[in-house]
């Protein structure tokens, strides 16, 4: 399904470059700072933070969040936190790390949440958007690339928790989905 490779929309070059190039905007915007606290949304973001990170030049350290946003529809903007940080991020510098801003509520909601935590600075990084598909407009500080409205997987996202592993990004064909997404 997947690994038809006339459905690959990032290359596993394309990613890693990119990848480089956020971590050297990251590094130098962070140069002055003391440590950096990267928070990955799981699970779709491991991959891609634990690139991100690898590929840092400063000091950082990682905790997660999970949530789930979906339920029955797609856009019904409801989140649920399922995880939450085992770090106060009171004071410190913080980087929400996430695979994918799809309608923006996740992100709206997270940003909301972790400003009353009273972070030091609070910014957003994310490998991928699906700027057709924003209901609400966040601020994505460091954005890897826009893509079409379509069902993606690889590069730690999934279709039915499978795919994750894949190295590239790749569109599932709609005859593939099943049900709605």
């Amino acid at each position: 399904m997947a690994t038809d490779h006339s459905d690959i929309l990032l290359s596993e070059e394309t990613i890693r470059t990119r990848v480089g190039e956020l971590a050297r905007k990251i590094s130098l915007d962070y140069a002055d700072v003391n440590e950096l606290l990267m928070v990955g949304i799981l699970r779709g973001c491991y991959i891609f933070l634990a690139d991100l990170s690898r590929a840092l030049s400063i000091p950082r350290c990682i905790d997660f969040m999970a949530l789930s946003s979906y339920g029955n529809s797609t856009t019904s903007g409801a989140v649920r936190l399922i995880m939450d940080l085992r770090i106060d991020i009171a004071h410190r510098h913080v980087l929400i790390v996430e695979d994918i801003v799809d309608t923006g509520h996740t992100l709206d909601y997270l940003l909301r949440l972790l400003r009353a935590r009273n972070p030091a600075s609070l910014k957003t990084c994310s490998l991928l958007r699906k700027a057709g598909s924003m209901q609400i407009d966040v601020p994505i500080d460091y954005l890897g690339f826009d893509i079409p409205d379509v069902w993606i997987v690889g590069y730690g996202l999934d279709y039915g928790n499978k795919y994750r592993a894949l190295p590239y990004i790749a569109q599932i064909p709609n005859d593939c989905l099943i049900g709605s997404r």
